[in-house]
């Protein structure tokens, strides 16, 4: 005998599913096929998008292209790489009775053809190389001596015996905007790695970083294009292959931190040094203290918060003939405040011989501006 199946029952969820699927299948062609494909193509294009995306007439069209920066950063490593050289040094270090030989490694840049090379003066040992060797590009080397160094501002001119060398073209770090491209390029762990390239932006400016031996360092240019200990000395590049700073330390506590000293501030020195064989800094003819150390030791209240305290004027000098007392504080030259002596120090790298200064001094509580006229230290 034969007997008919009973139909089966299809369970509700079954249908649930189906639905479920079928709606995100419409949601794909109504999200994505239909207003990339069909509409305005086969399909007439609904009044909502009309309504809710203006005409291409109206739209601010940005376009990035990464290709673009690659290709800059390329042509500034391409125009600078020549001009940047290793720098290798040994120093006698003394330890107890003994004597040993250290070797430094570093960056510079060259800045004249006629063998004038910019680095750090901590990268020369601060003057107190025993030897000094150049590595060119090309393979060349060269011995080197120091012309001109200074700790405080970590600046040191090299000079080499050589003819027609490539060039850095210097640029203007005064019209550097956060933002911008920065390319760094130098030794980072040795002259295995040398001319290493890296890119970054600016990332501040007029930045002041303590360093290790307790020198307060400012007006500084962060970057974070990616700096080590052998890039010391090299150059921070802008997008025209221009040198804008010079790379002179890392903080080691945090990542992405570079810092460079402005190219503005070291031009002076690289000019009169070329010119004459040395870089004289101006004389004020004082001796002083900074405020905040003259009140922590005679726990006094000056009433103010920064300022350099005159313990003696030199007979004769130009703070002398300037009419500055002992006992005057120096707060202000030619609106630059003056807030402990590195600051004064870097102040006046920017004067020669002759130049004239405004100084704004506090003498019993009172603000007085005298002329002083700067001259050769005695």
């Amino acid at each position: 005998m034969y007997f008919e199946r009973p139909p089966k029952r299809r369970s509700p969820l079954s249908y649930l599913f189906v639905a479920l699927i079928g709606a995100i299948i419409g949601g794909i062609i109504t999200a994505y096929i239909a207003p990339n494909y069909l509409y305005g193509k086969i399909l007439p294009l609904p009044d909502i998008y009309k309504q809710n995306f203006p005409s291409s007439t109206s739209v601010q069209n940005i376009n990035i292209s990464p290709s673009d920066e690659i290709s800059t950063v390329q042509a500034v490593a391409k125009k600078a790489m020549s001009s940047v050289v290793g720098i290798t040094i040994i120093q006698v270090q003394r330890q107890f009775i003994w004597e040993t030989e250290v070797e430094g490694i570093g960056s510079g840049v060259i800045v004249d053809s006629n063998g004038y090379i910019l680095t750090n003066s901590h990268v020369v040992a601060d003057g107190r190389a025993k030897s000094i060797n150049v590595l060119f590009e090309n393979g060349d080397t060269a011995e080197g001596r120091v012309l001109w160094n200074d700790p405080t501002l970590d600046i040191a001119i090299v000079k080499v015996d050589a003819r027609g060398l490539p060039v850095a073209d210097l640029g203007d770090s005064d019209i550097l905007e956060v933002g911008e491209i920065a390319v760094a390029i130098g030794n980072p762990l040795g002259l295995e790695f040398q001319r290493t390239v890296t890119a970054g932006v600016i990332s501040g400016l007029n930045r002041s970083i303590r360093t290790q031996d307790g020198n307060l360092m400012e007006n500084l240019i962060q970057t974070d294009a990616s700096i080590n200990p052998g890039n010391s000395g090299g150059p921070l590049l802008n997008s025209k292959g221009e040198v804008i700073g010079i790379n002179t330390a890392k903080v080691q506590t945090g990542e992405g931190l570079g810092f460079a000293i402005p190219i503005n501030m070291i031009k002076p020195i690289i000019e009169e040094v070329i010119s004459t064989g040395n870089f004289e800094t101006v004389y004020m003819g004082i001796y002083g203290v900074e405020v905040e150390v003259y009140e922590r030791q005679y726990g006094v209240n000056t009433g103010l918060d920064s300022g350099i305290i005159v313990w003696e004027v030199v007979e004769g000098s130009p703070a002398d003939k300037a009419g500055i007392r002992a006992g005057d504080i120096v707060v202000k030259i030619d609106n630059e405040y003056i807030e402990n002596m590195n600051r004064l120090k870097r102040v006046l790298y920017r004067y020669k011989i002759g130049d004239r200064a405004n100084v704004t001094i506090v003498r019993d509580g009172r603000y007085i501006d005298v002329d002083l006229v700067f001259s050769h230290a005695r």
